[in-house]
């Protein structure tokens, strides 16, 4: 196996080499603010692109394409002459040799290794749950997701045209974090309000969404009084939420609950994630989640050299576990630069704090909930949080072109109640529907058997 080198007349070993694993928030911070440094970069992920993942459920439930919230991870770093990119994988990591093995077999040198790969779905030991109940992390995800949700809309008008009735359309969304109720609240949009004039044998509108959840409230993570209101605004949209309610059981169509089980047509799963695995290769501490315990400088212990970011860090701040969303992963990037920038001019590196700007959360249509903690301190709801949401997230969005789009796709929706990204590919089956018809009608659908056809 030879050492990767760079295809340019320097050899690498020049400067520094920064080898950064992780295209996401974490690791584009990073390579962005290292672009004026004495050092070369090479940036390595396994997919070709960057996601913008806090509007991945609106690929998910077509509001957006995935070309809007995802851009060439080439494309945004393309000006920066110090930085290659590699679509691989890492399968090893040689700390003491400086080292990092690839999937394609070659071994990649290193003096500083910035690792991070994120987090990705926890069924918490029941793996068997996946193939029923797919979480959203990904592009692909979004689309499945797409996928099953529009598919089981179409599979009732059919069955509803040859049989005089349609299994119950009942979506259930495991898990009532931000995530959980962006699905649920997003689901309940498109059945009233979006299809409401598409079909002409079924009526989407008496789809039930329901929203599961294990602990006393939605949204936990926020504040009671926020919490409470998205409770409520879920509520309006005829979001059926059951908090204290633990999943025992998913199958094929169905969903097992407190001894009780429920048809279910697509689940969601929103329930909890784990860090990525190449925390491990370290060898260094993990937490429960798999995610690795890193000091004020983002250093495993005895690692200087290495730094962990992202959902992959367990970074302690006054007694509490920095939280793994976005905010704090690109804060994490920037500061990897400046730690850098230190090194590389003899000064001490800064340890890093995280910055609290606030959390938000969309509920549906032009409504959502928000925690401001900058540039002042509030928590709102309603229309004036998701218009803050809208303005925080277009600015986020890299690319002119994706900025203007999405808000070109998002006034579209809004005015038209049309939704553009309305696409089934695939596989045109879903997890236990044909059982539910060999079965027969329940009672929802001995019902549904009267409607004129």
């Amino acid at each position: 196996m030879g050492e990767l080198t760079r295809p340019l007349e320097q050899p690498l070993a020049r400067h520094p080499r920064v080898v950064i694993v992780g295209g996401g928030f974490a690791g584009l911070h990073a390579a962005k603010g290292l672009a004026r440094l004495p050092v070369d970069i090479t940036v390595v992920d396994r997919r070709n692109h960057y996601t913008f993942q806090p509007l991945l459920y609106q690929v998910a439930l077509a509001v957006l394409s995935p070309a809007d919230i995802a851009q060439p991870i080439r494309t945004i770093l393309r000006r920066q002459q110090n930085t290659q990119v590699l679509m691989d994988e890492v399968v090893g990591i040689d700390p003491a040799a400086r080292r990092v093995a690839l999937v394609s077999g070659a071994q990649l040198p290193y003096d500083y290794l910035v690792l991070a790969t994120g987090a990705t779905h926890s069924y918490f030991g029941r793996d068997d749950w996946a193939p029923f109940a797919p979480g959203l992390k990904t592009i692909e995800d979004a689309t499945e997701i797409r996928r099953r949700v529009l598919l089981a809309f179409e599979l009732a008008e059919r069955q509803m045209v040859e049989h005089g009735w349609h299994p119950p359309l009942n979506f259930v969304v495991i898990g009532a974090g931000p995530t959980g109720v962006e699905l649920a609240g997003a689901i309940s949009d498109i059945a009233q309000l979006y299809m409401r004039h598409d079909f002409r044998h079924i009526d989407p509108a008496k789809a039930r969404v329901l929203l599961l959840e294990g602990s006393p409230r939605v949204l936990g993570a926020y504040p009671e009084d926020l919490s409470a209101k998205a409770e409520a605004a879920l509520g309006r949209l005829g979001v059926e939420v059951h908090t204290l309610t633990h999943v025992t059981g998913i199958g094929p169509g169905w969903v097992e609950m407190a001894g009780k089980r429920i048809e279910a047509v697509v689940t969601l799963w929103a329930a909890g994630v784990e860090a990525s695995p190449l925390g491990r290769l370290l060898g260094t501490p993990l937490d429960r989640r798999g995610s690795v315990l890193v000091d004020e400088r983002l250093n495993p212990p005895g690692l200087p050299d290495v730094f962990v970011l992202g959902d992959l860090a367990h970074v302690e701040q006054d007694g509490h576990q920095v939280p793994g969303v976005a905010q704090p992963a690109m804060q994490m990037g920037d500061h990897v630069a400046r730690m850098l920038a230190a090194d590389l001019a003899g000064r001490p590196r800064p340890a890093f704090r995280y910055f609290d700007k606030g959390d938000m959360a969309t509920i549906g249509r032009m409504d959502a909930v928000a925690k401001v903690e900058w540039p002042f301190k509030a928590h709102m709801s309603g229309f004036p949080a998701w218009a803050t949401w809208l303005i925080v997230h277009i600015f986020f969005l890299i690319g002119f072109r994706n900025r203007l789009s999405v808000f070109a796709a998002w006034i579209w929706t809004y005015f038209t109640f049309t939704r553009g990204a309305r696409l089934i590919t695939g596989d045109q089956r879903l997890p236990g529907w044909q059982d539910q018809i060999e079965a027969g009608p329940g009672e929802v659908a001995k019902k549904l058997k009267s409607k004129t056809v």
